[in-house]
């Protein structure tokens, strides 16, 4: 009896803990926005962009999972650090079907824009189910590039003598960073978008010495204190979240995203980076 006692006691005690902390890790940590801020050294940094916030914002999974109310008060409140240069960093929707087109056009009148220039990269989810779909990634950037957000895909753009790279998704059908790596030039200030940081071990960039942004991971969502995350989309496991030292030149920073997959966070609250540019 003493035994059944003790199980049954524990088995209380054991939901007695886990119900608070289900109630924070649905209700709470998925909605408690941080803002992060850092410094962002570069080399070659004009003199004019020393001191401007560039911000990043990422995965912010419009559709039928993440609050929308929540993304747009998230956006608001990211307004008021008014950023000068406004990065995305990839999976603006969550694709069941073309409602999320119409949830994002929506969504992207209230987005965040920088005062020097606005940029953004395509996520997996933004290629459709199964990631492969052209025409739901045609039809996503239509819808961004229509709000003022230039999608870079295997392409860059000058911001005030900062060169923004944009790579297309890893998963997707048009991962060819080379196209704009080859033509890098190494004279002028410059800062890589990437979505899945798995992309930083492959063998495409041409010496690049900088810093890379990406997303994807969403910090793991849920993360186990002192032992981390246990699931992560991604091969390296190493690529959680934060500022990692690639230990060649490369800084990676991997932001733990706006929105969600599915609403549950835990130790890893939604996160939108604030970067002060100054000069290496």
């Amino acid at each position: 009896m003493k035994r059944r006692k003790f199980i049954r006691n524990s088995i209380l005690g054991a939901l007695a803990l886990g119900a608070p902390v289900g109630v924070y890790s649905w209700q709470i940590e998925p909605f408690w926005l941080e803002f992060v801020q850092l410094k962002m050294p570069i080399k070659n940094l004009p003199d004019a962009l020393q001191g401007k916030v560039l911000m990043q914002i990422s995965d912010i999974h419009v559709g039928n999972v993440v609050d929308t109310e929540y993304l747009l008060a998230s956006f608001k409140k990211a307004q008021g650090f008014q950023p000068d240069i406004v990065v995305y960093t990839g999976d603006f929707i969550s694709y069941e079907d073309d409602t999320q087109i119409e949830q994002l056009q929506e969504v992207l009148k209230h987005a965040v824009k920088g005062r020097l220039g606005t940029v953004g990269i395509l996520g997996n989810h933004d290629w459709g189910i199964g990631f492969n779909d052209p025409v739901v990634a045609r039809k996503v950037t239509k819808t961004v590039e229509a709000a003022g957000i230039k999608i870079l895909a295997n392409d860059k753009v000058n911001i005030n003598g900062l060169q923004v790279i944009g790579f297309d998704d890893l998963w997707s059908l048009n991962f060819f960073p080379e196209k704009v790596m080859d033509s890098y030039d190494a004279s002028q200030a410059a800062l890589v978008l990437c979505h899945n940081p798995d992309a930083c071990d492959y063998e495409v960039w041409n010496g690049y010495k900088g810093w890379i942004l990406s997303g994807h991971t969403h910090g793991g969502q849920c993360s186990v204190p002192l032992v981390g995350p246990p699931v992560l989309p991604v091969e390296n496991k190493n690529y959680t979240s934060g500022l990692i030292d690639l230990k060649d030149g490369r800084n990676l920073y991997i932001n733990r995203a706006l929105g969600y997959t599915m609403p549950v966070r835990f130790n890893a609250r939604p996160e939108i980076t604030v970067f002060t540019l100054e000069k290496e």
